[in-house]
């Protein structure tokens, strides 16, 4: 009965230790980027399919996660005024369970100028990653993903940035 005790106890460590290193993740660097639809009142349809041959930048936050916040504000700085003219850049900002309504409001704070769309049920939040935001997915021309994070980290938007450049060539 020990024995039976002990492997139990060790099957448990090894599944806590397993769910506790679980970044949620669905889709890593190397993989496809997922089929989808978004729909803003705002900003129209997009579609992954019609992404092809672009270098695409998806970001996925909420309103109330405080690094969502930073990293939006530091993309609105740096990033999207150096890339939103370039026609084969997109950058797709998903709002993880938020409304078009929401987001409007929220946008209407915060003064960004890149396209926000809502995922208010997750349906593509949730092919990319189960859980933890902010996330970022950079997906190069041919529709793979060549980084993928989670977090933010304000050094990083410099690694990202050359990620893009790199891509757009």
């Amino acid at each position: 009965m020990r024995k039976g005790f002990l492997f139990c106890v060790a099957v448990l460590c090894s599944l806590l230790s397993f769910a506790q290193n679980d970044k949620g993740d669905i889709v890593k660097t190397g993989d496809n980027m997922p089929a989808f639809t978004l729909s803003s009142a705002v900003n129209g349809t997009v579609n992954s399919a019609d992404l092809k041959g672009k270098v695409v930048l998806i970001n996925i936050f909420a309103t109330w996660c405080g690094p969502c916040q930073s990293e939006l504000a530091e993309v609105q700085k740096t990033l999207w005024p150096k890339y939103k003219d370039n026609k084969d850049f997109r950058m797709i900002v998903i709002g993880r369970e938020h409304t078009d309504e929401e987001l409007t409001a929220y946008n209407k704070r915060k003064g960004f100028t890149f396209p926000i769309y809502p995922d208010p049920k997750r349906e593509v939040t949730n092919k990319f990653a189960t859980q933890y935001i902010p996330r970022s997915y950079l997906i190069d021309k041919e529709g793979k993903v060549i980084s993928a994070t989670v977090g933010y980290r304000k050094e990083e938007m410099d690694k990202l940035m050359k990620e893009i450049d790199k891509a757009l060539k």
